[in-house]
């Protein structure tokens, strides 16, 4: 048993160690690459028509918001045209019919497109709006957006070679300090743009359309097939179809598009599933083509880490498993040689850590208040291996599921709320109950840490406890919130 155990534990940490050390590869290519710079039109003039598609599922709270935002786009009016994608079946359509009635009436070329039905989810809904679509480019906003008035102008500047096929902007949070949930989520995303996006793109890597806050060469997205369904991310997999056949991305890390983070545990929960269900639904899908292609060696080897990176949060809740009675064999046996060659495995920690602090002392002036949370995320991103974890087993499975979509509750400074509003979740899922389960038994791994004098499993044992414990708390305490 003991071996098993043994065994167990160092495979899963070993295939943490390779994720993990991904790190340093990126931070490698950002200072190779940081003086890199996208060809940008300076003396571009609008001139090309461009379509506005704005994808909506019941979002009363935010619907205006948006529409207001778009229409204060600096563009000529008679070249943009707006398309609400709505598929609501609440008050939403009402709201959204009586702001585009208005907008009409302000001289905007503006539509509510409505199906009758939600086949396809988002990727559905924007196929559809394709079909009418006038503009040469198509820009696409979630309901939890804010473009800004220069988006267009700036944005389509890049588009200065026929083979680009889309420009994606950094992600800004207008919420990023409301509580310490949407500061670990700031974290997080700007790890992603600030580092991964930059350097995929200026290293010549493929990049992914982040499905809001970008804009695409309308014969890009034919050329690739068109927005397909049998994924749940069809961003990341038209993006790479796109690529695939020739076409060049470009990312805009120096211009933002502000939105709106979940500020509710368990619509965060909804939307980690998503994204990471629907990476692997994606892996499985496009990786073959990929390997396929005559794309050089080190592309392959880059878009294989970048589609299967979610596949370490089932080795994230192995290790959490098998941590605790790894403290009693290591003080029941001679395993000496074993341990010492566990240790080398801290630097996974170290790589995911510089990972994140370039990332923030990028952007943020105050990056060393920003990174002092980094303890605390990542006892976050252990936390939601339990939810994530299932969502790659399904994924795997080729199970299929709805496409539940993240509410957005116009919740921007301390003095605004999600609490009683409309979309708020009351459901708790047996996840909860397992992470609840995991936090108990975390917390056991601490009294045997501190039994046998282990200190140097402590830290991680604490960071389990309180990831486990946290989520499952803060899904409780949300699902149970009253006004």
């Amino acid at each position: 048993m003991d071996e098993i155990v043994l065994v167990g534990y160092f495979f899963s940490l070993l295939v943490l160690f390779v994720f993990g050390l991904h790190g340093f590869i990126m931070i490698f290519y950002y200072n190779k690459y940081r003086d890199v710079k996208n060809s940008q039109d300076k003396n571009f003039i609008p001139g090309a028509m461009v379509t506005i598609q704005l994808p909506l599922y019941n979002e009363l709270y935010v619907v205006e918001r948006l529409i207001n935002s778009v229409c204060e786009i600096d563009y000529p009016k008679d070249k943009m045209e707006i398309q609400v994608l709505d598929d609501s079946t609440d008050e939403t359509t009402q709201i959204t019919a009586r702001i585009v009635e208005q907008k009409l009436k302000e001289g905007f070329d503006i539509k509510q497109i409505r199906r009758g039905t939600r086949e396809g989810y988002k990727a559905g809904a924007l196929k559809e709006g394709m079909k009418v679509a006038k503009g040469e480019f198509i820009a696409i906003f979630d309901a939890d957006f804010i473009p800004q008035k220069e988006f267009l102008k700036k944005t389509l500047s890049f588009f200065n070679e026929s083979k680009i096929g889309m420009v994606q902007t950094r992600w800004e949070h207008i919420n990023g300090d409301y509580s310490i949930l949407t500061r670990a989520q700031a974290l997080a995303l700007d790890g992603h743009f600030v580092i991964e996006q930059t350097v995929r793109n200026k290293a010549g890597f493929f990049i992914n359309f982040n499905g809001t806050g970008g804009v695409w060469r309308k014969s890009c997205i034919v050329d690739a097939g068109n927005w397909a369904a049998d994924t749940l991310t069809e961003d990341l997999d038209l993006s790479y179809r796109a690529q695939l056949n020739g076409w060049r991305f470009v990312f805009l890390k120096d211009f933002t598009s502000p939105a709106e983070l979940p500020s509710e545990i368990n619509a965060l929960k909804n939307q980690q599933f998503r994204w990471t269900k629907g990476a692997i639904e994606t892996a499985k899908k496009i990786l073959p083509l990929v390997w396929r292609s005559k794309m050089p060696l080190r592309v392959k080897l880059q878009s294989t880490f970048h589609l299967t990176n979610n596949i370490v949060f089932p080795f994230i809740l192995l290790a959490a498993i098998l941590n605790v009675p790894l403290i009693f064999i290591k003080n029941s046996g001679p395993h000496e040689l074993y341990f010492a060659v566990m240790s080398l495995f801290v630097l996974a920690f170290v790589s995911s850590f510089m990972f994140y602090l370039y990332s923030q002392k990028d952007i943020r002036a105050d990056w060393r208040k920003k990174i002092v949370l980094f303890p605390l995320f990542m006892a976050g991103s252990m936390g939601f291996a339990v939810n994530n974890s299932r969502a790659v087993f399904e994924g795997l499975m080729s199970r299929k599921s709805e496409f539940v979509r993240t509410p957005k509750y116009k919740v921007v400074s301390n003095k605004d709320s999600w609490i009683g509003n409309k979309y708020s979740s009351k459901k708790l899922g047996m996840s909860v109950i397992v992470e609840l389960i995991m936090a108990i038994y975390c917390l056991v791994g601490i009294a045997a840490s501190i039994y046998f004098f282990e200190l140097a499993a402590l830290p991680f044992q604490i960071l389990f406890f309180l990831g486990f414990a946290f989520v499952s708390g803060t899904s409780i305490k949300h699902a149970f919130s009253k006004a």
